[in-house]
């Protein structure tokens, strides 16, 4: 029989603790990781708020904004950058965001942070609370930042509610701060669904929500909520010659935020499955080139290390003698169609990172299909 030690015994029994203090920890972290995401996405209805079928139009207006404005702040941002005298000037920026858990994060548009080397947050009244950035996705105008220190009593979370099921015609209520004027009601109808826009990077935002409440620049980040008081929305963006409100208003829809924010808590980014390549439209070629279709997506440049390398996908080749050969021109993947970049993004993000999927390409005249393993590329290639 093996015997131990005492002192094999104390160092057994040191490691063990060591090992025990380390699991609670760890088990401690990704609790709080995951109460914060629950926390994020409740759709637990405001109390305060009657009926909307037995209230007035007037009372209901004042029902949802008595209960929902503590949760709208005001984010007020500033960068720092050298002009063309060597001299650092402050660039100030402010936006809306809403409280979506009682750990103090707040959801708004990422272009209200972007490149921020300094955030506050007012939740009204004089004093100005500092903030971090948690995480952003440029690709979807969404992020969440914290709050570092948090005012004492309850924090107002503004619930999430079902963007999936609106109807044009609906009646919508916005809350944030347009022109630095602190908490601003608006309200209006819903104008249209599924409105495709684009965010800053000039990716495609699917299934936006269309409004004619007035939303100006200050309301950007600030939430879209219904008649129950429950936020269906995050306004973002204006279709205005002016620069002002001109009734025609996009909120990015409440479903891409339960989808994106919890990643954001988690991991401070959204892990997109990508091939690994850099692509262009075939369409941008149309009376420049004769490519062999009108429609599709040519792989450029295939990057080293992913799975687009692994499976042998190739991009735009130089010739001996100077010239450039074609590289596959990507036509479908799985069952759907690609016949743009938009395309490309809309089927990939249907996709989880380290999944196979077979992508049909168009490679020398001959169609063929090609599995690939998706994988989280590190940089804005598809």
């Amino acid at each position: 029989m093996y015997r131990l030690t005492a002192r094999q015994i104390l160092v057994i029994a040191i490691i063990s603790g060591l090992f025990a203090a380390g699991s609670v920890a760890v088990v401690d972290r990704l609790y709080n990781r995951f109460q914060s995401s629950k926390a994020a996405l409740t759709d637990k209805v405001p109390k305060g708020i009657t009926d909307p079928s037995v209230a007035t139009d007037e009372q209901n207006n004042i029902e949802v904004y008595r209960t929902l404005s503590p949760g709208v702040v005001f984010v007020h941002s500033t960068s720092y950058a050298r002009d063309f005298l060597g001299f650092v000037e402050p660039q100030e920026g402010s936006g809306s965001g809403s409280i979506i858990d009682e750990q103090g994060d707040i959801l708004t548009n990422y272009h209200v942070i972007e490149g921020a080397q300094k955030l506050s947050v007012s939740l009204g009244g004089q004093k100005d609370y500092a903030a971090r950035v948690v995480g952003g996705d440029p690709d979807t105008d969404l992020a969440v930042i914290r709050l570092i220190e948090k005012p004492t009593g309850a924090l107002t979370v503004v619930a999430m509610g079902d963007s999936d099921k609106l109807e044009v015609g609906q009646k919508v209520l916005a809350i944030g701060n347009p022109f630095g004027l602190d908490r601003t009601l608006t309200t209006g109808v819903i104008s249209g669904l599924q409105r495709p826009i684009r965010a800053r990077n000039g990716r495609l935002i699917e299934g936006a929500i269309q409004t004619d409440a007035s939303i100006n620049p200050g309301n950007s980040g600030g939430p879209l909520l219904d008649s129950h008081g429950r936020m269906i929305g995050i306004n973002s963006q204006i279709l205005s010659p002016s620069g002002t409100s001109a009734g025609v208003g996009f909120a990015v829809p409440v479903s891409i935020a339960k989808r994106v924010v919890p990643q954001l808590l988690q991991n401070g980014k959204v892990r997109r499955p990508k091939l690994g390549i850099s692509t262009r439209d075939v369409e941008a070629f149309k009376n420049q080139v004769d490519l062999p279709v009108s429609e599709g997506v040519l792989i450029v440049q295939v990057a080293r290390g992913t799975g687009a390398a692994a499976a042998g996908l190739r991009g735009l080749q130089p010739t001996e003698n100077g010239d450039v050969e074609l590289g596959d021109i990507i036509l479908g993947i799985d069952n759907d169609k690609v016949a743009n970049s938009d395309d490309l993004f809309r089927v990939l993000d249907k996709h989880q990172v380290g999944e196979t999927v077979q992508v049909l390409i168009l490679r020398d005249g001959k169609r063929m299909t090609v599995p690939v393993r998706l994988m989280e590329a590190p940089d804005s290639r598809r």
